[in-house]
């Protein structure tokens, strides 16, 4: 092995990347998966419980979830799919970085600041949309309980951020063997 400074941010890139494609099929795709559960609705990256496959939707619940704020939140969801293919590329360089050369981790580390900055981005937005949907639908009486994609891409974050820093610490590792 090359470079085994680079394995540790490697390993954190594909724990995330994993983590990130969960959340990414979360409800209407696999119901298991959701940010938040009401009634019986699921809602989760891209769309709910019975909904098509969208980027940004409606709540189908009443009282007041549907405002125009909380409708274009839901389009900043994107971000995680995004946030996984970043992280899925980072992996790609890691492998070159551990296997070969510094550049490789370089792109890394790179790919890995980026796709913490999405999944950081994401994890806010996704905690406060659906937190506000949450005390709006418990004020009207309506049981709902966090899911557990919050979870997932909280790991996916924690993951990337330990990612991001063993890739910058890996590009000073030793790429070479020493001539003798």
């Amino acid at each position: 092995m090359a470079a085994s400074a680079a394995l540790p941010g490697l390993f954190f890139c594909l724990a995330a990347m994993i983590l990130l494609i969960l959340v990414s099929v979360s409800s209407p795709t696999l119901n298991s998966i959701s940010f938040l559960n009401a009634d019986q609705y699921s809602f989760g990256v891209f769309g709910y419980t019975g909904s098509k496959v969208q980027v940004g939707y409606y709540f189908p619940l009443p009282g007041d979830v549907n405002t125009a704020i909380l409708h274009n939140l839901t389009f900043v969801l994107i971000l995680y799919p995004i946030a996984a293919g970043l992280s899925g590329l980072a992996f790609l360089f890691g492998v070159c970085g551990a296997g070969y050369h510094r550049v490789g981790t370089v792109f890394m580390s790179f790919l890995a600041g980026l796709a913490t900055l999405c999944t950081l981005i994401a994890w806010i937005i996704s905690m406060s949309l659906f937190g506000v949907v949450r005390d709006r639908l418990r004020s009207n009486g309506i049981d709902a309980n966090w899911g557990n994609a919050n979870w997932l891409a909280l790991g996916a974050l924690v993951a990337l951020l330990l990612g991001s820093c063993t890739a910058a610490c890996g590009v000073f590792g030793h790429y070479r063997r020493s001539r003798n």
